[in-house]
C-alpha cells in the first residue's frame, strides 16, 4: 500500500482516495508492507490525523515522492 506520510513506528496518513480502501486491506491482511513518500519521527503526526495505526504495519519502506501516473484524455477537433 502507498501512504503519503508515515512515521518510523508505522503510523500512516493516506492521501485522497487511498483512505477508502488501504486501511481496511491492511487490517485484513496477515502482513502489511507500506511504502511512504515522507518518513517522519514518532510524534510528528497528530494522533487525530492517523488513518492506520502502526500496530497493523509490519514493514515500512520510504520511497520519496512518486510520479503520479494518471491518464490524460486529449480531444482533437474534427474539421468539417
Amino acid at each position: 500500500m502507498h501512504a503519503e506520510i508515515g512515521d518510523t513506528e508505522g503510523n500512516l496518513v493516506f492521501n485522497k482516495t487511498a483512505m477508502n480502501f488501504n486501511p481496511l486491506a491492511a487490517m485484513a491482511g496477515r502482513v502489511c508492507i507500506a511504502q511512504v513518500e515522507k518518513l517522519v519521527e514518532p510524534g510528528e503526526i497528530d494522533p487525530a490525523q492517523v488513518h492506520l495505526p502502526g500496530v497493523f504495519v509490519q514493514r515500512l519502506l520510504c520511497t520519496g515522492p512518486q510520479d503520479k501516473r494518471i491518464e490524460k484524455r486529449t480531444v482533437t477537433e474534427v474539421a468539417s
